[in-house]
């Protein structure tokens, strides 16, 4: 690196080990600089992407304690760190993390424990990790998962988010659409995918904030029910469809394994079987199946694990990235707890085995990495009323939660799919689904 010491404050022997520290973990050459919290500085030795700012002494030990990914992760939301320029790049630079520690897992051991401790933390972040309780996916379970991430605050959402409070991928026929017009030309797509019919019913299946149902029952003439899990989405979903007049079109507090005596010619759900779990999407299949008329459609939209990163590894590949790496740990602890995201080939497999027939898949990875950096960079130019209406950590959150998936979509590690279904309209059969008594175990 090279070295500009603008400050003494930090003592030689402590700069020296946090030199070896850094060399060891991010060795030449390197497109990012590094500012200590003294003022001491390192260059970068390629063009500089990004500046990372170390804000306290003991924020490197922080950082790097195991597992890797949440420790730096509630570091940053902690501002224990601060990355001055592009948080996207910086993800890549990052990548390169697991594949050094694998390499010299002793060695950066060693000049870790060599590093700074620092003053002791005083105060735990202000919007901790969930804290579920009971058994996964039961009803009371996936409400409070739920409501961790969506009752945020409507106020929060509404400063990044489009007009419509549209908080799935945008579709962009262009690069120049703005993101109103990225995501009304979304749901159009949408409503004809479904083929839409003025008088026809239609269920949401966690309809948020009540976008897509205004949008159906305004222009293709529809009679809508959403159903979310979130306090505040079913509040102001109501007050907009009131406030448009709608008549026929309701959103209510309600789980999808819940909705009894009732048929409905269409379905739709946008983002929301990441919610539910590989062992029950044969039974959230299986419902849909059951709520859908003979010959109905449903569209199922939903972001899926790339297939390739399934790949088998070796025990101790596996043992590392889960003990070491944490892979995932951030995401389950402070963004979808309890979420899990599934190849679409496995998804659509089991869709098919509850006997829908399969018409159309399409990938829009590309349209969801552009999606999110308009979410960012909205929130950023929002920054000072975010954090009025939330707080920082919310706001550090969602800016490290959003640029994370931005990257993971731009590399291929994640995509999002539209599937289109049928029930053949031949038939009359229910599918067996898990019974009511054994869903609400320990609701």
């Amino acid at each position: 690196m090279t070295e500009n010491t603008k400050s003494t404050a930090t003592g030689s022997s402590s700069l020296e080990n946090i030199l070896s520290f850094m060399n060891c973990l991010f060795p030449e050459p390197r497109n990012f600089a590094i500012r200590l919290w003294d003022g001491t500085y390192f260059g970068a030795t390629q063009p500089q992407a990004f500046m990372l700012a170390i804000n306290n002494a003991g924020a490197l030990r922080r950082m790097f304690q195991i597992p890797l990914e949440l420790s730096i992760a509630e570091a940053y939301i902690r501002k224990d760190f601060d990355i001055e320029g592009d948080l996207i790049v910086a993800f890549q630079t990052f990548e390169t993390l697991a594949k050094t520690i694998t390499a010299q897992p002793l060695q950066l051991l060693r000049l870790r424990f060599a590093l700074p401790k620092g003053e002791e933390l005083t105060q735990n972040i202000e919007r901790g990790p969930a804290q579920l309780a009971g058994s996964q996916h039961s009803r009371k379970r996936d409400r409070e998962a739920i409501q961790y991430h969506y009752d945020v605050g409507n106020d929060f959402y509404a400063l990044w988010l489009d007009q419509r409070m549209i908080y799935s991928c945008a579709y962009f026929s262009t690069e120049t659409e703005d993101l109103d017009t990225a995501q009304e030309k979304k749901l159009d797509i949408i409503c004809r995918k479904l083929d839409l019919k003025p008088g026809e019913t239609l269920l949401d299946i966690g309809c948020g904030w009540g976008g897509l149902i205004i949008y159906a029952a305004q222009k293709y003439g529809v009679r809508a029910t959403g159903i979310t899990l979130s306090k505040e989405q079913h509040q102001l979903a109501n007050i907009r469809i009131a406030a448009a007049g709608l008549q026929g079109t309701i959103v209510k507090p309600l789980d999808y394994r819940d909705i009894r005596g009732t048929t409905f010619d269409k379905i739709v759900s946008i983002g929301m079987f990441e919610h539910v779990g590989r062992q029950n999407l044969p039974d959230y299949f299986g419902y849909a199946y059951n709520l859908l008329k003979p010959g109905g459609l449903f569209l199922n939209h939903g972001i899926s694990l790339a297939a390739n990163s399934l790949q088998k590894s070796s025990f101790l590949a596996t043992l590392f990235d889960r003990t070491i790496v944490g892979s995932g740990s951030f995401t389950q602890r402070y963004i979808f707890p309890d979420g899990e995201l599934i190849p679409v080939s496995e998804v659509n497999i089991i869709a098919e085995q509850t006997g829908f027939d399969i018409h159309h898949v399409e990938n829009w990875r590309k349209h969801y990495a552009r999606t999110l950096r308009h979410w960012l960079k909205r929130l950023e130019n929002h920054q000072s009323e975010a954090i009025q209406l939330s707080s920082e950590s919310v706001y550090r959150i969602w800016k490290l939660y959003m640029s994370m998936a931005a990257y993971s979509f731009d590399i291929g590690n994640l995509a999002v799919n539209q599937t289109l279904l049928s029930k053949p309209d031949n038939s009359a059969r229910k599918v067996a689904v898990a019974d009511a008594k054994r869903c609400c175990v320990a609701t």
